[in-house]
Formats: C-alpha cells, structure tokens, sequence
C-alpha cells in the first residue's frame, strides 16, 4: 500500500486528526542536518522513485475513504529536485483531481508553484517548511533545499490564487533559529495556519549536528541532557520547551494567524496540522 494511515512511529504527542499519507518518493535530497528519516530510510538522502507507482496508486484510490485527507508529506519532500524533470507528484495531483481526492501539500521547495494550475482545482492546503529567513543559516541547515525567500514567494503566489496556504516553522533550534523567529514569522504573516516545534534529536541528526555546528551544540547538549526521552528522541527540558511554545504561540496568534504545535504535548487550535484548511 502506498497511501496508509498517517501514524508517526505511535507518538503519544501526536495530536493530528486522522489523515492519511502518500509519499511519492523514497529519501529526500535537501539533506537536513536535523532530518529524522535517516533512522528508518537506508541512503535517506538519495532520492529513488518507487515502480509502478502511478498504477498501483489509481486502484487505491478508487477504494479511498475520500472523508479523509491525503497528506504529501512527511518521510520524504513531495518535490525533491528530480521532480522537476519527473513530474512524478503533478501526476499524483491529476490521480487526486480524478478521484475527488482532498489533500496538504508540504514541502521544502518552491518546485510546487508549477502545479498551481492543478493544486487550485484541488480541495487541498498548500504549506511550506521555513525554518529561518535567514538564508545562511538555512544553507547550513538544509544544503540542498531551495532558498526560504523562494519557498515564501512560492507560497505568496497560491495565496493570491486562493489557495488555503499554511507553514510550519520547524524546528526551532534555541541560540539560533529561535534568534530570528520574528523575522520568519514576519514573512509568514500572510498565511492562515502556523505549525512549530523545537528541535527534537535522534542518535543519528545529533552526531550531524555535533559535526556541523560544534559550538552551537555546545550549548545545546547539555540542555537536551537534561530533557526528556520520548518515542526515540531527545527533547529539550519541559520548562524551557514550552516557554518557547508560549511566546511562539503569543506572536503567531497577535497577527491573527492560527497556531499549532507538532508533537509537543501543548496547545493547538484548531488542529495542529493545519488540516481545517482544507475544504470539505
């Protein structure tokens, strides 16, 4: 089965209302310092396309439950950079057009805004991933992911057709994208939904981090040494979490914009996921 339940390793935090997911590829190039996929995906950063993708989908989604939505998605980017030449997800979203399919994009890339003219017939939400506008920090971050200021002028572009845009700001990292949340958030003030959520660290991302940003883990370490252990990750000390949620949460709701968090185990209104975007 390509498309199944959205069930992210059983967390006892995860709040999403039932959706499912579809991951059109297999790995993700933008190679993220911080990605979880590494700890289940072989060669995570490599992207494989998955045989026969297309016919096996269409028989799933003539047997769909099609009350619920679709989300492209979470264990690897729905427009990674060979999308460009393959097309591969602009099928899927024709697949998803046919069969009355209702749908969230997510993504790292601008690469979505050539399937604007299918993603605006669609029911669907559209959201991107910026963890901070500052775009050196993001090269350092995510060395293969297109620019923020590209993804947000993407974004901009299917807000202004009409399209129910939403973003995540995720993960905010304490001593440094959380120095600039003011900015992204500025930037992001357009959208109708906001999803955040701190750095949370599995064995694998953390030797990354510590090998990329040794002076910034510095720090950080001994923070996540003192945090909790929950579902295989290291989260950061309860108390300075969610002070970061609430300011968070006070800065994104001041400018109107609904507020989420992902796997937090702290408010979200009205969904965590940005899925009341979609329309019915």
């Amino acid at each position: 089965m390509y498309i199944r339940p959205f069930d992210p390793w059983r967390s006892k935090l995860c709040t999403c209302p039932f959706k499912y997911t579809l991951n059109v590829y297999t790995g993700c190039d933008h190679a993220c310092v911080y990605c979880y996929i590494t700890s289940y995906i072989p060669n995570a950063f490599r992207v494989r396309t998955k045989e026969g993708l297309l016919i096996k989908l269409e028989r799933e989604l003539r047997r769909l439950d099609r009350r619920f939505i679709v989300s492209l998605s979470y264990s690897s980017d729905p427009y990674p950079t060979v999308e460009r030449e393959l097309g591969i997800t602009r099928k899927v979203l024709q697949l998803f057009e046919r069969y009355g399919v209702r749908c969230m994009i997510l993504t790292k890339s601008d690469i979505f805004s050539r399937d604007l003219d299918i993603l605006r017939r669609l029911r669907c939400a559209v959201g991107i991933t910026v963890t901070t506008v500052d775009e050196d920090k993001a090269t350092l971050l995510e060395p293969n992911a297109p620019r923020p200021s590209a993804r947000i002028k993407a974004l901009k572009k299917a807000a202004r057709m009409g399209i129910p845009v939403y973003a995540r700001i995720d993960p905010i990292i304490p001593f440094y994208t959380w120095e600039d949340f003011e900015e992204t958030l500025d930037a992001l003030s357009f959208v109708q939904h906001i999803t955040v959520s701190t750095l949370k660290l599995r064995p694998d991302s953390m030797k990354r981090m510590k090998a990329k940003f040794p002076g910034l883990m510095a720090k950080l370490w001994p923070l996540y040494e003192k945090g909790e252990r929950i579902g295989g990750y290291y989260y950061l000390p309860a108390e300075l979490r969610f002070k970061i949620l609430r300011e968070a949460r006070k800065k994104v709701e001041e400018k109107g914009i609904t507020f989420g968090s992902c796997r937090e185990g702290y408010y979200s209104h009205p969904t965590c996921d940005g899925s009341h975007l979609v329309p019915p």
